[in-house]
């Protein structure tokens, strides 16, 4: 599968809109300010195929990438961002749960910043994906922001805190340098390939 072949299909605003078509579908969720849309640019080697805002919290629908005409990857709206009205976080929730209760996700892939401690929406995200029953990815990004003596330890941390029974892979990551990219390619290609 090629990830540089990848083009935007639609943004769907209501479960009607969700594409059932059967292709695997690759579902990435992080909170709002986890560089999201970085990460996927990154593996789909675009600079702006995924609108990185100025703003966090920006993608509000689930919007669809088809990747080579065998798969889509999926950007879910962030979530925890604050500075969105209560009306607009409640929708987006509403969104996640009828996207989640479809049954349409092949593999998640959470985004966490491998800085700091997940929170506890984190932990509420790979608990969905987890209870989905689909393989789940764990991208700890921003590594370049990490003195080298942080990266073992922060890792363990978010181990702990969203995989303490090794139910996902951690895969560490830098959406600026490019760290993890060809690792995570690989691991997407191999579990849609089982």
């Amino acid at each position: 599968m090629n990830f540089n072949q990848a083009e935007f299909v639609l943004s769907a605003a209501d479960s009607s809109q969700f594409i059932r078509d059967g292709l695997p579908q690759i579902a990435f969720a992080g909170r709002s300010n986890v560089g999201k849309s970085s990460v996927i640019n990154r593996i789909l080697g675009r600079k702006n195929l995924a609108h990185v805002g100025a703003t966090p919290g920006k993608t509000a629908q689930v919007n669809y990438f088809c990747i080579d005409h065998q798969a889509y990857l999926v950007d879910l709206p962030g979530y925890g961002y604050a500075k969105v009205s209560k009306a607009e976080r409640d929708r987006w929730g509403r969104l996640m749960e009828r996207y989640f209760a479809a049954g349409l996700i092949t593999l998640g892939v959470q985004i966490v910043d491998a800085r700091h401690k997940p929170t506890a929406d984190d932990l509420t995200m790979v608990q969905w994906f987890y209870e989905s029953g689909c393989p789940v990815l764990l991208v700890a990004n921003k590594l370049d922001k990490l003195k080298k003596s942080e990266i073992q330890p922060n890792l363990e941390q978010i181990r702990q805190t969203l995989a303490p029974e090794g139910q996902a892979e951690i895969i560490p990551f830098s959406a600026q340098t490019g760290v993890g990219k060809e690792e995570l390619t690989r691991r997407i290609q191999a579990i849609l390939s089982l």
